[in-house]
């Protein structure tokens, strides 16, 4: 159908599987325990318990986006996936250039488009890393703009 928009189903959306059950079968004492740190900070942040979105990312709360093309759905407040290699924590879009001056304090890390790569929660400053993920939870909300 020409000119006619098509709606997708999102990609990642909750699954309503339990989140103890996930985190307990993270490989590595370290990433398990690391896992276990971020879920806690992330609902202290948000105020959200934990939910399972896909397979493997931790989600807490929820918000619509839309972008200018017309693409909308929900996705979550905060989240993260304990990977193999690191944690990945999901910040808003262009963190590195609205946030610069945080992640210069942040410590060891490497990031992505809207993704923070850690390896170990004990090698960052957990303050920095609250700053990052309160300052994304806020722009999701509407609450704060995506200043730097």
């Amino acid at each position: 159908m020409k000119g006619m928009a098509v709606k997708k189903a999102p990609a990642m959306r909750q699954t309503g599987a339990p989140v103890a059950e996930f985190l307990a079968q993270v490989p590595g004492e370290q990433r398990r325990e690391d896992a276990h740190r971020l879920c806690a900070l992330m609902q202290e942040i948000t105020g959200e318990p934990p939910a399972m979105w896909g397979t493997s990312i931790i989600g807490f709360g929820s918000y619509h986006y839309r972008y200018a093309s017309g693409r909308e759905g929900d996705s979550a407040l905060a989240s993260f996936s304990p990977r193999s290699q690191a944690l990945a924590i999901y910040l808003i879009g262009d963190f590195e250039e609205r946030h610069g001056s945080v992640l210069a304090r942040l410590g060891p890390h490497k990031a992505g488009k809207g993704c923070l790569y850690l390896k170990r929660l004990d090698d960052v400053d957990l303050g920095s890393l609250r700053e990052l993920i309160d300052r994304s939870v806020r722009v999701r909300k509407g609450i704060d703009r995506a200043a730097t």
